[in-house]
């Protein structure tokens, strides 16, 4: 996150205007709160090591992909608490996820990692 940072408050004082900070910020405020999403807290709960997605919905008793995708999945990767083991494939059926380094920071700050 440090780069994107230090880029957004370039580019504002390159242009002299402030909408490419004020459009970082507003961004990471959105994903601040995703992340604090009753979804997102769940996905981090039972996300141990390394999972695919069917084993990630199996764990959370959820049937459906799509609603998987947007309201747990999409967010917690957004946020930047969630990573996929292989971006350069996203596709790809052996496609795992696990928690970032600050996604395991923010499970281990928790005051319950239980899921809910």
């Amino acid at each position: 996150m440090g780069r994107v940072y230090y880029r957004a408050i370039e580019e504002s004082t390159e242009r002299g205007d402030s909408a490419p900070f004020i459009q970082f910020m507003l961004e990471r405020i959105l994903a601040a709160c995703r992340a604090g999403t009753p979804q997102v807290r769940r996905l981090r709960a039972v996300l141990q090591g390394e999972a695919g997605r069917e084993a990630l919905m199996r764990r959370l008793g959820l049937r459906d992909a799509k609603h998987f995708r947007r309201r747990y999945l999409l967010p917690a990767m957004e946020a930047g608490w969630v990573e996929m083991t292989l971006p350069e494939y996203p596709r790809s059926p052996a496609q795992k996820y696990r928690l970032t380094p600050a996604g395991r920071r923010w499970a281990a700050s928790s005051v319950s990692a239980r899921p809910f």
